[in-house]
């Protein structure tokens, strides 16, 4: 025979459970939320990355903007084409053309084409680097401070500093942007990956001034542009521009310049 105290644990346990059983069944009603398939379904699409290059907070950010119809089907740069592909068929909508980025260094001025004014000792931090007296080691003051905080901030391991300057992979880079937001100096910028000349220099100073810290920097002489058959190339701030959308690749720019200043790539 069960006693008295036995049964009222019991009776305590049983009704205990079902009270906690009623709030838990009251609180879900109140806070559930509903779950957006299109939304759900976006996120599985995009590659996870979570590296902000979409301009949102990660990818459930990036697939939430897009099921509300606030980014385009192709916000993902890392994904590309194939990835917008099929977010479009989610959204039922047409992706568009969607042009392949990769990130591109204005600078050349390795150890070997630019002089220096003191060995730095310091935070390899190009952020602390360009704050230092003279901006820096180098004595020219626009171009790659080598720091690698562009190597360290990128997520696909795609940009290393070599010889003193950042140099990218463009098969490992995803156009995150992340490397072009961090840089001191804004010498990063995303191309088109079919680019084939791009200005490797940033540098604003005179022609005179430059040819005296830099072997390859661009003295803004406006011989490229004079003999681009497209107009795309033009001298501004003493530094030639190259129109990406004008371009057509013929080459002529960079076979003129008498610096090298002009890279082909690709």
């Amino acid at each position: 025979m069960i006693n008295s105290g036995v049964f009222i644990a019991m009776a305590v346990v049983a009704g205990a459970g079902i009270l906690i059983g009623l709030i838990l069944g009251i609180a879900d009603s109140k806070l559930h939320v509903d779950v957006d398939e299109k939304e759900q379904a976006i996120l599985e699409a995009l590659p996870g990355n979570n590296c902000g290059g979409c301009g949102f907070p990660g990818c459930s950010g990036c697939a939430a903007a897009i099921a509300k119809g606030e980014a385009s089907v192709n916000q993902c740069p890392v994904g590309g084409a194939a990835v917008a592909a099929t977010i479009s068929q989610i959204m039922g909508v047409d992706a568009g053309e969607s042009k392949r980025m990769v990130a591109f260094v204005h600078c050349q001025g390795d150890c070997n084409q630019a002089t220096q004014r003191y060995e730095y000792t310091g935070a390899p931090d190009c952020r602390v680097i360009d704050q230092v007296p003279g901006q820096g080691p180098k004595t020219c003051t626009f171009g790659c401070l080598g720091g690698g905080t562009c190597e360290r901030v990128c997520p696909f391991d795609a940009i290393h500093v070599v010889n003193g300057i950042a140099v990218v992979d463009r098969e490992a880079c995803k156009a995150c942007g992340k490397c072009v937001a961090i840089c001191p100096r804004h010498l990063i910028d995303l191309i088109p990956y079919d680019a084939t000349e791009a200005v490797g220099c940033m540098s604003k100073d005179k022609g005179p001034a430059v040819m005296k810290y830099c072997k390859v920097g661009c003295i803004g002489c406006g011989i490229c542009a004079k003999n681009c058959p497209s107009g795309a190339v033009v001298v501004e701030n003493n530094v030639a521009v190259i129109d990406q959308e004008k371009c057509t690749h013929c080459g002529t720019c960079a076979e003129k310049c008498p610096k090298k200043a002009i890279t082909v790539i690709g």
